[in-house]
């Protein structure tokens, strides 16, 4: 067997491939390269997608996801692990016995519901046994609010039905919770926030709202460098800081290249 590697650090991200780039597998790699780690990837599901939407899958068993990432362990030490799209019941039970049996790093769960044309992207059972079962191994799970709402069936209109939901998924079990408020609208001072509830010591993080037109992928990314960053040794916290200055980066330059794009067709 070949050595084990753990220079750079290998964080492996568990989740789809999107065909189109903007999502998934391919936006895990971007923020974990660019963080110096070395990204490795097991897929759960071949979907059909692109800009305009999610159009179908083709999801992977339990048994092809285990052969997938028992290649990986036996020659990487993975430092951490970052886990997006699980499609079905077979997949997360999958997930859970690896996470148990090769006692890997406690995850960064981004709790992938559907997609943002409306497509189903985890069946019903298999979402009842991540809560249930996965979500209390999780160092941090990660939900936009519409997927805060779904998840604890609350209705969040501000900073207060943030916190109410990131304690309500606490309650349920999950450790940490980064909920994100992209999805309301900026203050008057134009700062989006994001709550992030740790074992009960809840911290709001405010940054610029920035606009920008056909950016997806923004949690994937958001997801993987927090993993990056727990995997190279930091805090839970300042791991969340520093990957929301890294998608807020992506952000800025993706306005600049929208901006320049619009000038030169004028």
């Amino acid at each position: 067997m070949a050595p084990r590697s753990s220079s750079p650090p290998a964080v492996l991200t568990i989740t789809c491939f999107d065909p189109s780039g903007s999502a998934g597998t391919v936006a895990d790699i971007r923020p974990l390269t660019a963080l110096s780690c070395r990204p490795v990837a097991a897929i759960t599901s071949l979907t059909f997608q692109n800009s305009a939407g999610a159009f179908g899958a083709l999801h992977e068993t339990a048994n092809s996801l285990r052969a997938q990432i028992l290649q990986i362990v036996q020659e990487f030490d993975i430092t951490a692990v970052k886990i997006g799209m699980l499609p079905t019941r077979d997949t997360v039970a999958g997930v859970i016995r690896l996470l148990e049996e090769l006692n890997l790093p406690a995850p960064v769960i981004d709790p992938v519901l559907r997609a943002s044309s409306g497509y189903e992207l985890i069946e019903e059972d298999a979402l009842e046994l991540l809560m249930d079962e996965l979500l209390p191994q999780a160092r941090l799970i990660t939900p936009n609010i519409p997927e805060a709402e779904s998840l604890t069936g609350l209705r969040i209109l501000d900073e207060d039905g943030m916190r109410e939901a990131a304690r309500s998924l606490r309650d349920i079990g999950a450790r940490a919770v980064l909920i994100k408020g992209g999805h309301l609208k900026p203050g008057p001072d134009n700062k989006v926030v994001d709550v992030l509830d740790n074992g009960g010591d809840v911290v709001m993080l405010r940054g610029e709202w920035i606009a920008v037109d056909q950016l997806r992928g923004t949690g994937c990314m958001l997801s993987s460098a927090i993993a990056a960053h727990l995997g190279k040794g930091n805090g839970l916290e300042d791991s969340v800081r520093l990957a929301r200055e890294f998608v807020s980066e992506a952000f800025r330059a993706a306005r600049e290249d929208s901006t320049a794009a619009r000038k030169e067709l004028t």
